[in-house]
């Protein structure tokens, strides 16, 4: 009988968490049972969930589907009442041996969601078993206490809730012991890490805690931050440490203020380019990438076009483009709406600036010498992580440095020869 199988979709924490899963699922000794750890974070994301639920009871009639993850947590009821569904699992629930001890033993009720706001603690989870010997991925960080207009992954993910120190040293600590040579620190909203922990912890503090306290790990790496939370500690650390990567994924949304004042994002356009300007003046190789949200409702063309003008003024070179779709339960689904052609063609062209300042980016490259990190699959990344490939780097050991020289671009990746 197969093992369970676990299909996470969303973001870099569910990915994390699809791994605590698959260690209690294991340990429960679950047979023959399939995993869905679904993302709320648009409208969209569910339905993709829900479709991907009915493809699985297809190809697997006689398997167990359990549902978890954002999208359970929020619409518990609209899982259950999925024929193709057997057990539907809350976010908090989900992380607990004794959920999955419960389906092995054939005792678990066929809901189990409770209440994600009541939750006040954040248990750190140590994950030792990656596939990818390179790079993994450290929990510090769960839920948020903002409420933008467009967003329900508070009501998902619960209060902002932070992992002590200690605890995410020591987990780093044993990562490193086990090869890993990059780590990722990931959350909800890493960048209000802290205030709930004793003392005067900050997100800048805990880098320099890890890196202090573990000299072994030779690179550190933050997932998405919002500008507007990041003191002097985490300016320093980015200034001050060469372990940590120069490539910051920021929590942007759009470029034009009244667009921000409407999803009840806490900066302004302005804010946005100085925090950028002064960060590269720290870090003069760093690399931005951003979020950004196109057809927001209310939106105008000339909205639109001040949000295409931010890639600019920031220098922007990753971008993670989300068309606007109505979520259920958010303020911004009651806002006059941007119909659907004109949100598709604006995200196409936010697509297409993206790939040209790629391009641009990667063209720059060309000549330099840079040290990769090497994957799986023959690729590697680098400090600022970007992708890179070629004949002569890909039979470089997963979990090895190479100092490489790039010779050239291949789509959004660069070639590249060993110097």
């Amino acid at each position: 009988m197969p093992a369970p199988t676990i299909l996470s979709m969303g973001c870099r924490l569910n990915t994390y968490e699809a791994e605590v899963v698959r260690r209690h699922a294991a340990d429960a000794g679950l047979k023959d049972t399939v995993i869905v750890n679904t993302c709320a974070v648009t409208g969209e994301a569910v339905r993709q969930a829900a479709q991907t639920i009915r493809r699985l009871r297809r190809e697997r009639p006689s398997a167990r589907i359990v549902v978890t993850g954002c999208a359970a947590q929020v619409e518990p009821g609209r899982f259950a009442a999925m024929p193709e569904v057997d057990h539907v699992i809350g976010n908090a629930e989900k992380l607990e041996p004794a959920t999955f001890a419960d389906l092995g033993t054939g005792s678990s009720e066929r809901v189990r969601v409770n209440d994600i706001m009541s939750v006040r603690e954040t248990a750190p989870q140590f994950i030792g078993g990656y596939a990818l010997k390179a790079r993994a991925i450290v929990q510090v960080q769960n839920g948020c206490d903002h409420r933008c207009t467009f967003c329900i992954i508070p009501f998902a993910r619960g209060p902002s809730r932070s992992v002590p120190a200690g605890e995410v040293v020591a987990q780093v600590r044993r990562l490193t012991e086990l090869g890993y040579q990059e780590i990722v620190l990931t959350g909800v909203d890493i960048s209000s890490y802290g205030p709930d922990l004793p003392g005067e912890m900050t997100l800048g503090r805990l880098v320099a805690q890890i890196l202090n306290h573990v000299p072994e790990l030779k690179r550190l790496r933050l997932s998405s931050i919002d500008q507007v939370e990041i003191g002097k500690d985490l300016l320093d650390a980015i200034a001050d440490e060469p372990r940590l990567m120069p490539h910051l994924h920021l929590s942007m949304q759009a470029g034009d203020d009244m667009i921000l004042k409407r999803m009840k994002r806490r900066h302004r356009v302005a804010d946005a380019v100085r925090f950028c300007r002064e960060v590269r003046r720290l870090r003069p190789d760093i690399v931005f990438g951003a979020d950004l949200i196109a057809g927001f409702p209310t939106e105008t063309d000339a909205m639109f076009a001040n949000t295409l003008g931010l890639v600019d003024d920031c220098g922007l070179t990753y971008l993670h483009v989300f068309p606007y779709s109505p979520r259920q339960g958010t303020p911004a689904a009651l806002m006059p709406q941007v119909g659907k052609a004109t949100t598709k063609a604006r995200a196409a062209m936010l697509r297409a600036k993206g790939q040209q300042v790629l391009e641009r980016y990667l063209a720059g490259q060309v000549g330099r010498t840079v040290e990769v990190l090497m994957e799986l699959g023959g690729t590697g990344r680098t400090p600022q992580f970007t992708e890179v490939g070629g004949a002569a780097v890909s039979r470089i050991r997963p979990g090895s440095f190479v100092t490489a020289r790039i010779t050239g671009t291949a789509g959004r990746r660069l070639s590249a020869e060993a110097a």
